[in-house]
């Protein structure tokens, strides 16, 4: 498995709706990409601190460097 496959599973993966077969290769290609493992941290944190309704509070110097290069990815497109 490719990161590029496991990329277009990984919704299906987080809902619990693989087959078993592929779900033995997604496990597999994680434990051997630090990318993807990270990228599937990076998500559970997500989805648990948007269940919760944390709110997660951003240093200001965060938050305006994360605004500019938003600002500037759009005005790039």
């Amino acid at each position: 498995m490719t990161c590029t496959d496991f990329l277009s599973k990984m919704t299906d993966y987080f809902d619990g709706e693989v087959e078993p077969e592929l779900l033995t290769e997604i496990q597999s290609h994680l434990a051997e990409c630090d990318h993807c493992e990270i990228l599937v941290d990076t998500t559970r944190q997500t989805i648990r601190v948007y269940r919760d309704h944390q709110v997660f509070e951003l240093p200001n110097e965060v938050r305006e460097r994360t605004v500019a290069r938003i600002m500037a990815a759009c005005v790039k497109h």
